[in-house]
């Protein structure tokens, strides 16, 4: 009788510390820490955007057939009235890998740079970036400040850890330097790609228009949102982690327990 009234007590206390002393779901108190890399979604990004939502975007209007980039012709789905028609089944998928790996950036505290030449555009991009909490650069490019920056700032400078390109082309349509500059210093990139830009040096490319302002301001939108979810989801884990690793509070002030001495929770007329 004793071993039974000392068991209920115990897990009494045990749901109560779970749940009113940590204020956690008693699942995430109790489930071991996940590696993100081990989930595919960890982020759930995978339905963030739909297909349809990329049409009504105008994500695959794409340039005209004179302007086509050779290396862009497995993305484009036919051609009308001239234009490229890019795939947007390919966009999505491809999408959402860049999306992906732009929140696992976040989520591991690394540095995000934007990078645009559209003068239009340029006020949302660096505002997009500010809200984030991240950085942008929509000047004009400079050689040296990815490959010679130690001599460019007069300093040591930490290099960003992903460049997210909102277009690969200048403001004269020509490839982007900072593209070659990215891939000359190992650093990941993410870039839109019209199908006049050439794809190969962006590590994760993502077939779509890069010149309509409502097209631009949905990339932007999307990328913003990934990068939110990964800094959230670190916050979170970090909460979870620190409450598995606090040890259980002390009772060293309470009375010491005897044995000759009758519980008192105990039923009516159970003594021990």
């Amino acid at each position: 009788m004793f071993a039974r009234i000392c068991a209920a007590s115990l897990t009494k206390f045990v749901r109560r510390y779970s749940s009113e002393v940590l204020n956690v779901p008693s699942a995430q108190v109790l489930t071991p820490h996940t590696d993100p890399l081990d989930v595919p979604d960890y982020f759930n990004l995978k339905d963030v955007v739909t297909v349809r939502e990329l049409f009504h975007a105008r994500a695959h209007f794409g340039h005209r057939a004179l302007l086509r980039n050779e290396y862009m012709i497995p993305y484009i789905y036919g051609c009308r009235q001239g234009v490229d028609i890019i795939d947007l089944d390919q966009t999505h998928s491809l999408l959402f890998d860049a999306l992906n790996f732009t929140a696992h950036i976040a989520y591991r505290k690394g540095i995000i740079l934007f990078i645009s030449q559209n003068q239009q555009m340029l006020p949302l991009v660096e505002r997009t970036a500010r809200n984030v909490g991240e950085f942008s650069y929509c000047r004009h490019w400079s050689t040296g400040v990815f490959t010679d920056a130690k001599n460019t700032f007069n300093e040591a400078v930490r290099l960003p850890d992903l460049v997210i390109f909102i277009s690969t082309l200048t403001s004269l349509a020509q490839p982007h330097p900072a593209v070659r500059d990215a891939a000359k210093m190992l650093i990941p990139s993410v870039g839109i790609v019209d199908t006049n830009s050439d794809p190969r040096l962006v590590t994760y490319p993502v077939p779509g228009n890069d010149d309509t302002p409502v097209t631009i301001r949905l990339w932007c939108a999307l990328f913003a949102e990934a990068i939110i979810r990964g800094k959230r989801r670190a916050e979170r884990d970090m909460k979870v982690q620190q409450h598995l690793s606090d040890p259980l509070p002390s009772h060293t002030s309470a009375t010491p327990f005897s044995v000759e001495d009758p519980l008192i929770d105990a039923p009516d007329g159970v003594l021990v």
